[in-house]
């Protein structure tokens, strides 16, 4: 512990180090802006926005004094190399943001005090260096809220394959988790990797479960509207909104919308961006499925409630693999929260909630038959079934997963963290 003040303040200063941000689609986006709304006092220390297309976001690259500010959240951003479209480019974009967060952001910084560090750790995990060096020099406990686990992520992404590389990010990981104070996970699931990495590294920190929640323009009816899909009831549509990386197994997506093709009533939407995206248009092409599926391209969060509305049913989907079982894929509170019919294909702790909650209907990961064949039985299923799935889905989330519930949690463990007190049970005890 860090911090030892006998009185916390009852504004927070908070600092939030993510790699992504506004105007980039990314729930750290909610979460500190919620955070303005409660009184508190949020600082960004980012890059330049160019995910997921790899290249500096255009009117960033016109305006970028119209990026210093998010709804009353104050932005400093850091050089760094672009991602591109390379494994290479990808490599140097995550170490010049280290370097540039680490030096130059802590240059920026020099003059500001903080109470709290709060990283948002989705890949690259190297993101919670420069926050690690924040807390030291800023005397602040530091949150590390993990959002992928590594070095599996990148094992079962193909990012890399060397197995010496692969141990070396491993006592990278070991590294990180010792000097931060405290874990949250997004997935339960995610315990037996944490505590692999956590016990060898003499972590003393404590280990809590903080899932993600759907975002504050689900709530809202002020959104923007799309014209790009229109609501037919001569058509079932089946919507995947998110990004379009590997990790979707959009081959499989793929084999699925191939095989029901032959129902002319089945539409499938796939509306997103990322490094997937110019594969998913040619294999679209090459296959003769522009009549079964509509490939929209990136459209803001905003527009997202619009697209909802037109569908029938909410697809997620997961690559076969171990780490991907373990993980809880964020869209899939968005789709609860929608009160969405949802259709999966995946494993382990994402296929367990859909099927708890009866929010829909789930294939084994990879299996492009079974997706094939659910999207077609729930194509036949009358609408008031459908309507029942979508409400336990909602009525789910709002039990587990309702984002000012959640916000109140998170909320607590930085004030009881900084009043010098253990934020809650230990996961590891």
């Amino acid at each position: 512990m860090k911090t030892t003040s006998a009185q916390t303040p009852a504004r927070l200063r908070i600092l939030i180090v993510s790699q992504y941000f506004w105007p980039e689609n990314f729930r750290i986006n909610d979460l500190a802006s919620s955070f303005v709304d409660r009184g508190h006092e949020v600082t960004v220390l980012t890059g330049k926005p160019n995910y997921p297309e790899g290249v500096l976001l255009p009117e960033y690259q016109s305006t970028p004094q119209n990026f210093a500010r998010y709804q009353g959240v104050t932005i400093y951003r850091v050089p760094h190399v672009l991602r591109g479209k390379s494994k290479l480019r990808l490599a140097l974009n995550y170490l010049t943001f280290v370097l540039s967060a680490s030096l130059l952001g802590s240059w920026k910084l020099r003059k500001a005090k903080f109470d709290v560090v709060f990283v948002f750790a989705v890949s690259p995990i190297t993101m919670a260096i420069p926050a690690i060096l924040s807390g030291k020099l800023k005397r602040a406990p530091v949150f590390l809220w993990v959002q992928d686990l590594w070095p599996e992520t990148l094992s079962a992404v193909g990012v890399v394959k060397s197995s010496v590389v692969l141990r070396i990010v491993g006592v990278l990981v070991k590294w990180i988790y010792r000097h931060c104070d405290y874990l949250l996970i997004q997935s339960r699931a995610f315990l037996p990797s944490i505590k692999k990495y956590c016990a060898t590294a003499g972590h003393k920190g404590k280990v809590r479960y903080f899932p993600n929640w759907a975002e504050q323009v689900f709530y809202q009816t002020d959104t923007i509207g799309q014209h790009v899909v229109r609501r037919d009831p001569d058509f079932f549509t089946i919507l995947f909104a998110g990004n379009l990386g590997d990790a979707q197994d959009f081959p499989a997506i793929l084999d699925a919308v191939e095989k029901t093709r032959a129902d002319p009533r089945i539409r499938w939407v796939i509306v997103g961006d990322g490094r997937m995206y110019d594969r998913i248009a040619e294999e679209v092409k090459s296959r003769g499925l522009a009549q079964s599926l509509i490939l929209t391209g990136r459209y803001p969060l905003e527009a997202m409630p619009g697209f909802f509305d037109v569908a029938d049913v909410l697809l997620v989907t997961l690559k076969s693999d171990d780490i991907f079982s373990r993980t809880i894929p964020g869209k899939l509170q968005s789709y609860m929260a929608a009160g969405k019919p949802i259709l999966a294909m995946l494993d382990g702790e994402a296929r367990l909630i859909i099927e708890q909650s009866r929010s829909g209907m789930s294939a084994a990961a990879g299996d492009s038959s079974e997706l094939a064949a659910l999207a077609m039985r729930l194509s036949k299923i009358n609408l008031s079934e459908l309507a029942l799935m979508g409400e336990n889905g909602r009525q789910y989330y709002l039990r587990n997963f309702e984002r000012e519930m959640l916000m109140s949690r998170l909320e607590n463990y930085f004030i009881e963290a900084v009043a010098g007190l253990a934020p809650g049970e230990d996961f590891l005890s």
